[in-house]
């Protein structure tokens, strides 16, 4: 029987991992000129102390709400890129899952507005902002690294594995170093770990751009 057809399917499949990680990369890609760019523009808030949280609120909180949009859109897609590019043998769905899981919690976390402090109950907004946005960075790294454990199985990848998983595992400590260490300045450890999160995503997605088909391999 001949083999043709499963080496066209293994180029549209290729073809469409591509597209998914083009769109991928330009998400990471506003988001973080986005949030770069509020950091000059709200001179209001301290750089070192203010989280990311805080630049949700204000005027010019909808272009930051916008690019979280983008970036939940990129969570997605490279939990998909990778499971429907990946074979069953190798593919992961609670990579997919959690990945899935970050970008809705990331989406909420836009639109669900931080408290501003001093208010002894939470409003509603607030303790959903609280509940969501760890959700979303924790699924993200855990994804992160489950992804990358992955990756080591299937050829096409497995060259990448070890920046990815050692990306992810940094990621991952800092992470819990924010949460947990709280004398550490909130704003400025939280961006350093946003940053390194945005490099392990913009990493994946570039290598989603390259892939080529199964059958090369």
């Amino acid at each position: 029987m001949s083999d043709v057809p499963a080496v066209a399917q293994a180029r549209v499949t290729a073809a469409r991992t591509r597209t998914i990680g083009t769109w991928a990369l330009a998400g990471v890609a506003v988001f973080a000129t986005v949030a770069i760019a509020m950091q000059f523009l709200r001179t209001d808030l301290d750089f070192v102390r203010a989280t990311l949280s805080f630049y949700l609120l204000g005027p010019l909180g909808v272009w930051l709400q916008l690019a979280y949009l983008g970036l939940a859109m990129s969570l997605a897609l490279v939990g998909a890129g990778y499971y429907g590019a990946a074979s069953r043998q190798v593919r992961s769905p609670m990579a997919l899952s959690l990945f899935l899981i970050a970008a809705i919690a990331l989406a909420v976390t836009a639109w669900a507005e931080t408290d501003r402090g001093g208010a002894t109950v939470l409003t509603t907004a607030g303790a959903i902002h609280a509940v969501s946005a760890p959700l979303a960075f924790l699924g993200t790294t855990l994804g992160m690294l489950l992804q990358s454990w992955v990756l080591r199985r299937d050829p096409r990848w497995r060259g990448h594995f070890a920046m990815a998983f050692g990306l992810a595992v940094f990621c991952f400590v800092a992470l819990w170093l924010h949460g947990l260490w709280r004398e550490l300045p909130r704003g400025l450890s939280q961006k350093a770990v946003i940053a390194m999160i945005l490099v392990w995503l913009a990493l994946a997605a570039h290598w989603l751009r390259r892939t080529p088909p199964a059958s090369h391999y």
